[in-house]
């Protein structure tokens, strides 16, 4: 466990909802194992989960998505996280906790994203930075850094790198960090960032790309951090397209380039024994990067 998580077992989740929501307390409750760090998320029933926060750096996502993700859904192309109803601590868990619709489907870790998945990204994030940002969260919150100019992240950046000195080719890394630092800065209106788009935290059904959820780093700022996607879900020929349909610049995409290879280069010596999922993801984000 992380400092500062708490135990999140299946008796305090039933005891959270059978005192808060007595209308749910007879359903069927069983814990939904992923790679994600800030949550843990249990399926209520057929068409409820429920997301808890492990510790203080995941506190106040709940209260968030409820503010916002209900403005975003009637404006996006793609299902996101509905939610239902908001927790208050309660049987010594700390934290307010959410209840949300069950979105259908799995992650996209492994799925072969094709011309088409591609659009589907870019016609989303094209639609979600042309919501009104006003009265946004500020770029950065709730600590993660994200939609912020990538110096900021530099020493970060360049000490990950470091550390995988041997295990990728750390000159080239090195020279892409380097292009992305030296590419124009967004000047533009803050605009909304999802601020983590992996596969991880994208749904396919059917193999088609259907859904965006986890919007515990959502942010107004750079608009390029969401490029990201680019490498660390699509492939060489799909960016083309998904490059295209966003009419990206060169300055734009150089900075995205730097965003995943930032986070990736994080990300894997951080996870790199403790969580093979994320650590995976950041493997194929460098791969992409540097191939």
């Amino acid at each position: 466990m992380r400092e500062g998580e708490v135990a999140i077992g299946g008796s305090l989740v039933r005891g959270l909802v059978g005192r808060q929501f007595p209308r749910w307390a007879g359903l069927s409750l069983r814990r939904i194992e992923s790679g994600g760090t800030d949550n843990a998320i249990y399926r209520l029933g057929d068409r409820l989960a429920v997301r808890l926060p492990r510790g203080e750096w995941a506190a106040g996502q709940a209260e968030t998505e409820l503010r916002w993700l209900p403005r975003f859904a009637p404006q996006l192309p793609l299902e996101i996280p509905a939610p239902l109803a908001i927790g208050a601590p309660a049987c010594g868990y700390p934290w307010a906790w959410g209840v949300y619709r069950w979105l259908g489907g799995r992650d996209a870790i492994g799925h072969r994203p094709g011309p088409r998945a591609a659009r589907d990204l870019a016609e989303f994030l094209t639609a979600f930075q042309r919501i009104d940002a006003r009265d946004r969260p500020p770029s950065g919150s709730p600590g993660m850094g994200r939609g912020v100019p990538l110096a900021i992240r530099d020493e970060a950046t360049r000490a990950g790198l470091a550390e995988l000195t041997g295990d990728i080719d750390t000159a080239a890394a090195i020279a892409v960090w380097e292009d992305a630092l030296a590419a124009a800065e967004w000047d533009g209106p803050p605009r909304w960032i999802h601020g983590d788009l992996h596969p991880g935290n994208l749904l396919v059904r059917g193999g088609r790309l259907t859904a965006v959820i986890d919007f515990g780093a959502l942010a107004a700022g750079d608009p390029a951090c969401d490029l990201m996607a680019a490498w660390t879900y699509l492939d060489a020929g799909s960016r083309k397209v998904f490059r295209d349909h966003l009419r990206a610049t060169d300055a734009d995409w150089s900075r995205g380039r730097g965003w995943a290879l930032s986070v990736a280069a994080i990300a894997l010596p951080y996870y790199r024994d403790s969580n093979p999922i994320l650590a995976g993801i950041a493997r194929r984000t460098l791969a992409e990067i540097l191939g």
